[in-house]
Protein backbone atom coordinates (compact mmCIF):
# COMPACT_ATOMS: atom_id res chain seq x y z
CA UNK A 1 0.00 0.00 0.00
CA UNK A 2 1.02 3.39 -0.71
CA UNK A 3 0.28 6.94 0.59
CA UNK A 4 -2.38 7.42 -1.61
CA UNK A 5 -4.56 4.55 -0.46
CA UNK A 6 -5.34 6.35 2.77
CA UNK A 7 -7.69 9.24 3.28
CA UNK A 8 -5.71 12.37 4.33
CA UNK A 9 -5.89 15.96 5.53
CA UNK A 10 -3.29 17.76 4.71
CA UNK A 11 -3.35 21.03 7.60
CA UNK A 12 0.41 21.27 7.35
CA UNK A 13 2.89 24.66 8.70
CA UNK A 14 3.73 25.66 4.94
CA UNK A 15 6.34 27.93 6.68
CA UNK A 16 8.33 29.14 9.75
CA UNK A 17 6.28 32.55 9.49
CA UNK A 18 3.34 30.56 10.29
CA UNK A 19 5.18 29.91 13.85
CA UNK A 20 5.95 33.72 14.04
CA UNK A 21 2.52 35.20 13.16
CA UNK A 22 0.40 32.78 15.87
CA UNK A 23 0.58 34.85 18.91
CA UNK A 24 -0.61 31.99 20.74
CA UNK A 25 2.71 29.66 20.12
CA UNK A 26 5.24 29.26 21.96
CA UNK A 27 8.42 30.24 20.97
CA UNK A 28 11.14 27.24 20.49
CA UNK A 29 14.21 27.85 19.08
CA UNK A 30 15.70 24.72 19.79
CA UNK A 31 14.48 22.82 16.78
CA UNK A 32 14.26 25.98 14.58
CA UNK A 33 16.90 24.72 11.81
CA UNK A 34 15.78 20.62 11.92
CA UNK A 35 12.31 19.70 10.80
CA UNK A 36 10.81 17.83 13.43
CA UNK A 37 7.48 15.75 12.58
CA UNK A 38 5.66 13.61 15.48
CA UNK A 39 3.76 10.57 14.09
CA UNK A 40 0.88 10.35 16.51
CA UNK A 41 -0.88 6.86 16.06
CA UNK A 42 -4.75 6.74 17.31
CA UNK A 43 -7.47 4.43 17.84
CA UNK A 44 -10.70 5.71 19.57
CA UNK A 45 -8.44 8.52 21.89
CA UNK A 46 -11.55 11.06 21.40
CA UNK A 47 -11.00 11.27 25.37
CA UNK A 48 -7.06 12.51 24.78
CA UNK A 49 -6.07 13.15 21.83
CA UNK A 50 -7.45 16.98 21.71
CA UNK A 51 -5.39 18.24 24.59
CA UNK A 52 -2.25 16.32 23.41
CA UNK A 53 -2.41 18.07 19.85
CA UNK A 54 -2.73 21.31 21.53
CA UNK A 55 0.25 20.78 24.32
CA UNK A 56 2.07 20.23 20.93
CA UNK A 57 1.01 22.88 18.74
CA UNK A 58 2.30 25.37 21.59
CA UNK A 59 5.72 23.86 21.20
CA UNK A 60 5.80 24.77 17.41
CA UNK A 61 5.50 21.08 16.61
CA UNK A 62 4.29 19.93 12.78
CA UNK A 63 2.17 16.40 13.34
CA UNK A 64 0.92 13.26 11.27
CA UNK A 65 -1.94 11.92 12.85
CA UNK A 66 -2.68 8.11 11.79
CA UNK A 67 -6.86 7.82 12.72
CA UNK A 68 -6.52 3.81 12.63
CA UNK A 69 -10.30 3.31 11.96
CA UNK A 70 -11.28 4.65 15.27
CA UNK A 71 -15.40 4.44 16.07
CA UNK A 72 -15.56 7.39 18.37
CA UNK A 73 -14.58 11.03 17.09
CA UNK A 74 -10.97 11.02 17.20
CA UNK A 75 -10.96 11.93 13.54
CA UNK A 76 -13.19 14.77 13.54
CA UNK A 77 -11.77 16.13 16.97
CA UNK A 78 -8.03 15.57 15.98
CA UNK A 79 -8.96 17.56 12.41
CA UNK A 80 -10.63 20.44 14.15
CA UNK A 81 -7.51 20.85 16.25
CA UNK A 82 -4.83 20.55 14.62
CA UNK A 83 -5.20 23.54 12.62
CA UNK A 84 -1.94 24.40 10.61
CA UNK A 85 -0.33 22.17 12.24
CA UNK A 86 0.13 19.32 9.92
CA UNK A 87 -2.22 16.14 7.99
CA UNK A 88 -4.07 12.97 9.39
CA UNK A 89 -4.42 9.76 7.73
CA UNK A 90 -6.92 7.60 8.42
CA UNK A 91 -7.23 3.73 8.34
CA UNK A 92 -11.08 2.87 7.26
CA UNK A 93 -10.22 -0.33 9.15
CA UNK A 94 -8.55 -0.73 12.15
CA UNK A 95 -4.86 -2.02 10.74
CA UNK A 96 -3.20 -2.26 14.69
CA UNK A 97 -0.05 0.20 15.95
CA UNK A 98 2.56 -1.46 13.59
CA UNK A 99 0.16 -0.69 10.24
CA UNK A 100 -0.34 2.82 11.74
CA UNK A 101 3.51 3.71 12.40
CA UNK A 102 4.36 2.69 8.78
CA UNK A 103 1.88 4.96 7.58
CA UNK A 104 3.17 7.76 9.65
CA UNK A 105 6.85 6.79 9.29
CA UNK A 106 6.00 7.17 6.01
CA UNK A 107 4.48 10.29 5.09
CA UNK A 108 6.57 12.37 7.19
CA UNK A 109 9.10 11.09 5.01
CA UNK A 110 7.41 12.28 2.65
CA UNK A 111 7.05 15.57 4.24
CA UNK A 112 10.78 15.63 4.47
CA UNK A 113 11.33 15.85 8.18
CA UNK A 114 14.59 15.39 9.70
CA UNK A 115 13.72 13.56 12.72
CA UNK A 116 10.88 11.52 12.98
CA UNK A 117 8.95 11.41 16.67
CA UNK A 118 6.24 8.94 17.54
CA UNK A 119 4.21 10.28 20.38
CA UNK A 120 1.53 7.96 22.11
CA UNK A 121 -2.13 9.99 22.02
CA UNK A 122 -3.35 9.09 25.49
CA UNK A 123 -1.64 11.43 27.32
CA UNK A 124 0.85 9.67 29.27
CA UNK A 125 4.34 11.31 27.17
CA UNK A 126 5.25 14.99 28.33
CA UNK A 127 6.03 17.19 25.74
CA UNK A 128 8.58 18.61 26.82
CA UNK A 129 10.80 15.16 26.43
CA UNK A 130 10.74 15.93 22.69
CA UNK A 131 13.29 17.87 22.28
CA UNK A 132 15.57 15.65 25.13
CA UNK A 133 14.76 12.89 23.24
CA UNK A 134 15.57 14.56 19.70
CA UNK A 135 19.08 15.93 21.17
CA UNK A 136 21.18 12.90 20.45
CA UNK A 137 20.08 12.82 17.37
CA UNK A 138 20.97 16.73 16.21
CA UNK A 139 24.46 16.39 17.94
CA UNK A 140 24.98 13.10 15.30
CA UNK A 141 25.24 10.97 17.97
CA UNK A 142 23.00 8.64 17.41
CA UNK A 143 20.27 7.22 14.86
CA UNK A 144 17.52 6.15 17.02
CA UNK A 145 16.58 7.67 20.40
CA UNK A 146 14.40 5.23 22.39
CA UNK A 147 12.68 7.64 25.80
CA UNK A 148 13.24 5.68 28.62
CA UNK A 149 10.56 5.19 31.32
CA UNK A 150 11.50 4.74 35.02
CA UNK A 151 10.43 1.53 35.72
CA UNK A 152 10.74 2.26 39.56
CA UNK A 153 7.61 4.59 38.86
CA UNK A 154 5.59 2.36 37.09
CA UNK A 155 2.46 0.65 38.44
CA UNK A 156 2.93 -3.21 39.35
CA UNK A 157 0.98 -4.49 36.31
CA UNK A 158 2.76 -2.36 34.02
CA UNK A 159 6.29 -2.88 35.18
CA UNK A 160 6.03 -6.85 34.92
CA UNK A 161 4.54 -6.82 31.99
CA UNK A 162 6.90 -4.22 30.54
CA UNK A 163 9.65 -6.17 32.32
CA UNK A 164 8.63 -9.62 30.59
CA UNK A 165 8.39 -7.90 27.35
CA UNK A 166 11.95 -6.32 27.23
CA UNK A 167 13.08 -9.97 28.40
CA UNK A 168 11.56 -11.28 25.05
CA UNK A 169 13.21 -8.53 22.70
CA UNK A 170 16.59 -9.53 24.12
CA UNK A 171 15.59 -13.12 23.55
CA UNK A 172 14.29 -13.28 20.35
CA UNK A 173 16.12 -9.97 18.96
CA UNK A 174 19.97 -10.13 20.52
CA UNK A 175 19.67 -6.71 21.78
CA UNK A 176 18.89 -5.52 25.28
CA UNK A 177 17.29 -1.73 25.91
CA UNK A 178 15.72 -0.58 29.21
CA UNK A 179 12.36 0.07 27.41
CA UNK A 180 11.91 -2.02 24.60
CA UNK A 181 7.99 -1.02 24.39
CA UNK A 182 8.13 3.03 24.80
CA UNK A 183 5.89 4.64 22.34
CA UNK A 184 8.18 7.82 22.49
CA UNK A 185 10.69 7.44 20.02
CA UNK A 186 12.80 9.54 17.58
CA UNK A 187 14.42 8.66 14.14
CA UNK A 188 17.05 9.92 11.82
CA UNK A 189 16.00 9.91 7.99
CA UNK A 190 18.87 7.03 7.65
CA UNK A 191 16.50 4.99 10.23
CA UNK A 192 13.20 5.81 9.12
CA UNK A 193 14.37 4.49 5.56
CA UNK A 194 15.65 1.36 6.64
CA UNK A 195 12.44 0.32 8.63
CA UNK A 196 11.39 -2.67 7.06
CA UNK A 197 8.03 -2.73 9.58
CA UNK A 198 5.87 -6.35 9.31
CA UNK A 199 4.28 -6.07 12.19
CA UNK A 200 0.84 -4.93 12.61
CA UNK A 201 -0.20 -5.22 16.24
CA UNK A 202 2.20 -3.76 19.74
CA UNK A 203 4.90 -6.67 18.37
CA UNK A 204 5.92 -3.40 16.23
CA UNK A 205 8.29 -1.78 18.99
CA UNK A 206 9.91 -5.16 19.77
CA UNK A 207 10.19 -5.28 15.69
CA UNK A 208 12.10 -1.91 15.34
CA UNK A 209 14.22 -2.91 18.37
CA UNK A 210 15.07 -5.66 15.72
CA UNK A 211 15.65 -3.36 12.64
CA UNK A 212 18.26 -1.46 14.90
CA UNK A 213 20.11 -4.15 15.60
CA UNK A 214 19.32 -5.49 11.73
CA UNK A 215 20.94 -2.02 10.34
CA UNK A 216 23.60 -1.66 12.80
CA UNK A 217 21.84 1.58 13.51
CA UNK A 218 23.47 3.38 16.81
CA UNK A 219 20.67 3.68 19.69
CA UNK A 220 20.85 5.72 22.43
CA UNK A 221 18.27 5.88 25.73
CA UNK A 222 16.96 8.96 27.38
CA UNK A 223 14.68 8.83 30.45
CA UNK A 224 11.45 10.62 29.68
CA UNK A 225 8.52 11.03 32.26
CA UNK A 226 5.62 9.53 31.75
CA UNK A 227 2.03 10.38 32.91
CA UNK A 228 0.07 7.59 34.66
CA UNK A 229 -4.12 7.87 34.49
CA UNK A 230 -6.62 5.75 34.88
CA UNK A 231 -6.92 6.00 30.63
CA UNK A 232 -3.39 5.35 30.04
CA UNK A 233 -3.25 2.75 32.16
CA UNK A 234 -5.48 0.91 29.74
CA UNK A 235 -3.49 1.19 26.90
CA UNK A 236 -0.29 -0.35 25.94
CA UNK A 237 1.52 -3.51 27.15
CA UNK A 238 0.31 -5.73 30.17
CA UNK A 239 0.93 -9.52 30.48
CA UNK A 240 -1.28 -10.94 28.81
CA UNK A 241 -0.43 -8.06 25.43
CA UNK A 242 3.06 -9.47 25.93
CA UNK A 243 2.24 -12.91 25.97
CA UNK A 244 -0.02 -12.68 22.97
CA UNK A 245 3.24 -10.70 21.26
CA UNK A 246 5.50 -13.96 22.36
CA UNK A 247 2.93 -16.32 20.61
CA UNK A 248 3.08 -14.50 17.47
CA UNK A 249 7.04 -14.10 17.58
CA UNK A 250 6.92 -18.37 18.05
CA UNK A 251 4.79 -18.93 14.74
CA UNK A 252 6.54 -16.74 13.29
CA UNK A 253 10.23 -18.15 13.87
CA UNK A 254 8.42 -21.96 13.20
CA UNK A 255 6.87 -20.36 9.51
Amino acid sequence: MTLNDFQVKDLSISSNKDFEENKHQKSNNSHDNWNICVVMPAYNESKTIKNVIEDLKERNLNMVIIDDGSHDKTYKIAENSLYNHGSIYRHIINRGLGAALETGIKAALAKNADIIITFDADGQHDPDDIIPVCKPIMEKRADVVIGTRNFNEMPASKKFGNTVMNLITRIFYGIHVNDSQSGLRAFNRKAANVLDINSRGYGVSSEIIGEIKKYNLKVEEVEIKTIYTDYSMSKGTNLIVGLKILAKLIIDILK
